[in-house]
């Protein structure tokens, strides 16, 4: 048993809002939490792809199934962590991997190892206007600038499949 207080841990008040918003642990990674997400979702991805032959359309579903409820797990852990959004919350990652996936007309190695570096890309990268998502309140802008380097990674996914570049 612990003999820290109470609200120093992260699983004594809102322990599913933790499990969502750091994608079941995936954010206590000690080095690139968000890079750690990634590689999550792909990894899912994958699994779903080998064994029920998902694509596209189930990434995009996925993507839409998490988004609120990684909205409101991030803003609460936001909250609670009382930062704007902590190196922890890596749900906003999965979200955002599952989008640029979407993009891949195709799946094989090509397009996976290209989809995750699209993704961390445009997620460190922010384009316009993913910065400025960024600076919306709460879990909204801890997920929308995500989404949106999703959506540039999957278009830029898609362009490369289109000219047989994967």
């Amino acid at each position: 048993m612990s003999l820290r207080p109470a609200h120093r841990q992260p699983w004594a008040f809102g322990f599913d809002s933790f499990l969502i918003a750091t994608w079941f642990g995936c954010g206590f990674a000690p080095v690139a939490p968000g890079t750690a997400g990634s590689l999550a979702a792909l990894a899912i991805a994958i699994a779903l792809h080998a064994y029920t032959g998902a694509g596209r359309g189930t990434f995009v579903l996925l993507a839409l199934l998490l988004l609120w409820p990684g909205v409101w797990a991030s803003g609460a852990v936001a909250k609670r962590q009382n930062s704007k959004d902590p190196s922890i919350v890596v749900v906003d990652e999965v979200i955002g991997q599952w989008i640029t996936l979407a993009g891949a007309s195709t799946l094989s190695w090509k397009s996976w190892a290209a989809a995750f570096v699209l993704f961390r890309i445009f997620d460190v990268w922010k384009p316009p206007p993913a910065r400025q998502l960024e600076a919306l309140p709460g879990g909204i802008g801890i997920v929308a600038d995500d989404v949106m380097a999703g959506i540039y990674g999957a278009l830029a996914i898609f362009l490369l499949d289109r000219f047989h570049f994967l």
